[in-house]
């Protein structure tokens, strides 16, 4: 038996990097994945992977800011698999820009997927949770959710906030059988990393090496798993050393 054996777990962000690992150990535990993304033709072609070798899963395009959409990945996932065990809010941006140069409009997109499409997705996930009592969401955050950086204002604000929605969720549902944790990843080894930029990235994290996928992918497992019953409102600063400096 897997640790998530026969659990119905959604994953945004789930066409590539931290996602995709994820949703590939997910479903080495047993469990059965809805992939949400923007990027139709990856999630597509990594759905039919896990299709391919066996795994229950399915895949839908959607923005996490619409409203609409958000309730149409519930309504397509409770008609598909019946229920819903496992939030993993991942969907992110992030662009590095100098305040005195932040058109209002990057900074409100930011905010708008970084914080309010997680707090769109959990209240959709806690809904359809709070029938059974039961169920697991875990946030990602960042360790810029903990600490500062130039020319990032508007991802550290709305990072930092999801660590507070974490904890403000955790408290409120605490005694109704939902989970609310959150992984604050440091610099992972994904597409979205510039090659050139991977070696300042190494130089200046103490374990000199950027994280992968399936080191964050292992985070998130033991977070939404039976291995961490009393633990809600938590955080897991998954980042080489990096905050501890």
């Amino acid at each position: 038996m897997g640790k998530l054996q026969d659990k119905v777990a959604i994953i945004t962000g789930g066409a590539s990097g931290i996602g995709a690992a994820t949703a590939q150990l997910f479903v080495a535990e047993g469990a059965k994945v809805v992939l949400v993304d923007l990027n139709e033709e990856k999630g597509q072609a990594f759905v039919a992977e896990l299709q391919a070798a066996g795994a229950k899963a399915i895949f839908i395009k959607a923005n996490v800011t619409d409203e609409n959409e958000v309730a149409a990945i519930y309504q397509t996932t409770i008609e598909t698999f019946g229920k819903i065990d496992v939030l993993f809010n991942n969907a992110g941006i992030g662009r590095v820009t100098p305040t005195e140069e932040l058109p209002y409009a990057e900074w409100r997109q930011t905010v708008n997927v970084d914080l309010d499409g997680v707090f769109l997705m959990a209240q959709a996930a806690i809904k359809e949770m709070l029938k059974v009592n039961s169920g697991t969401i875990v946030n990602t955050a960042s360790m810029y959710g903990w600490v500062g950086s130039p020319g990032s204002a508007a991802y550290n604000a709305a990072k930092g906030g999801v660590i507070n929605l974490t904890r403000s969720l955790a408290l409120e549902f605490a005694t109704r059988g939902i989970r609310v944790n959150a992984l604050c990843p440091g610099f992972i080894d994904t597409p979205i990393i510039p090659e050139e930029s991977k070696e300042p990235l190494r130089q200046v994290t103490p374990m000199q090496r950027l994280g992968q996928p399936e080191e964050m992918a292992k985070a998130v497992l033991f977070m939404a798993c039976d291995d961490s019953t009393f633990m809600t409102g938590n955080t897991l600063t998954v980042d080489g050393g990096y905050t501890a400096q």
